[in-house]
């Protein structure tokens, strides 16, 4: 929005063209956001607090957890309403990728809101069906690959990219569509997966929110790209300025999630996050990087099934409780030393992640 403002402000003062730095609008995004769930958190915890809109306790899980019943949650509509406006303020909206990871992060976060509804006014821990969400995650993940796939310049935008091989990448056509899908419905349901003790997701996700703006910009410059070798992707480096803002949102939100936590992201924070960083992902054409630097989220969701095959086989677990977390916790280590070690190996994978830009 200010993009345009700029626009005409220049031919009076040509001061104004430092708005036209993505660079620029990137930093001051991460500054309304953060600036924006710093000053409305407080009023929102108050009022989820007045009308008692807290947190459901599964009585499955470790015990430590119930006292954590009641704690307000949907939270995360405080990270999507910072990353709305921040994004609609500092972005150029004749971007077609920023509207494409804006929409797809709000409609899951309205899967999200829906699924916290049910849990919370309905008292129980099953919320929206499974079916139901991941129909409507499904609908959505398509329609968002089907946007990219025909708006696409060129091949390198729907090919994928070979970490460690220079010139290496898989065209696989119209199948584009079906795994930018999966991508998107797997991590938003990995990130929710994940976000299961005090400030376990919302970190990770910041850190790879960021490294993933840091690529799309990249992916998005001329020179830089050529550099690294890796596809020029015309207008990805407008995404910045989302990523700029989830990671200013994140921050925010983990000022008031940090353990002990005063609020809980919901179903709302976690599904849209998750479905953000793979359309981020998408947009910058570093799918498999972003595997490994969402290893955390990767590992959690593979513990899952492999706990419910392995228990259907043979009637036996493999973790003392899935997801993966809470094996850790149910082995004795306290909850902070969980979250951080968590977060430790996160920044381990990002920058090894972001290694492989050269390591080619």
């Amino acid at each position: 929005m200010l993009v345009w403002l700029s626009d005409y402000l220049i031919q009076f003062d040509n001061s104004f063209s430092v708005l036209q730095y993505i660079t620029v609008r990137g930093i001051f995004s991460i500054l309304t956001a953060l600036g924006i769930s710093l000053l409305i958190g407080p009023t929102m915890i108050r009022r989820l607090n007045y009308y008692q809109i807290g947190q459901v306790v599964r009585d499955d899980g470790p015990q430590t957890h119930l006292s954590k019943a009641g704690t307000p949650t949907m939270g995360g509509a405080l990270i999507l309403v910072s990353i709305v406006l921040s994004t609609l303020l500092w972005s150029d909206l004749s971007n077609h990728y920023v509207w494409v990871t804006l929409l797809v992060t709000i409609l899951y976060g309205a899967i999200g809101w829906v699924d916290d509804y049910r849990k919370i006014f309905r008292k129980n821990t099953t919320g929206l069906s499974a079916r139901w969400k991941l129909l409507w995650q499904t609908a959505i993940g398509i329609g968002a690959a089907i946007s990219l796939y025909y708006t696409a310049f060129s091949a390198a935008e729907i090919s994928y990219i070979i970490p460690f091989f220079k010139d290496v990448s898989i065209d696989v056509g119209i199948l584009y569509i079906a795994v930018s899908c999966f991508i998107i419905v797997g991590f938003s349901n990995a990130v929710n997966l994940t976000d299961g003790l005090d400030g376990l997701a919302i970190l990770p996700t910041v850190m790879v929110g960021g490294a993933l703006g840091v690529i799309a910009y990249l992916a998005g410059h001329t020179e830089f790209s050529a550099y690294l070798n890796i596809p020029y992707i015309v207008g990805s480096g407008e995404v910045v300025i989302f990523a700029g803002a989830l990671l200013g949102s994140g921050l925010g939100f983990l000022w008031f999630n940090t353990y002990p936590a005063q609020i809980f992201m919901g179903d709302v924070g976690s599904l849209a996050l998750g479905a953000a960083l793979a359309v981020l992902a998408i947009v910058s054409r570093h799918e498999i990087v972003f595997f490994i630097m969402g290893g955390i989220f990767v590992a959690e969701t593979a513990s899952v099934i492999i706990q419910v095959a392995f228990f259907k086989l043979t009637g036996k677990r493999v973790f003392k409780m899935a997801p993966l977390h809470h094996h850790f916790e149910l082995k004795g280590w306290p909850e902070p030393r969980v979250i951080v070690r968590f977060w430790i190996i996160t920044v381990m994978l990002v920058l090894f992640g972001l290694a492989t830009l050269k390591l080619r």
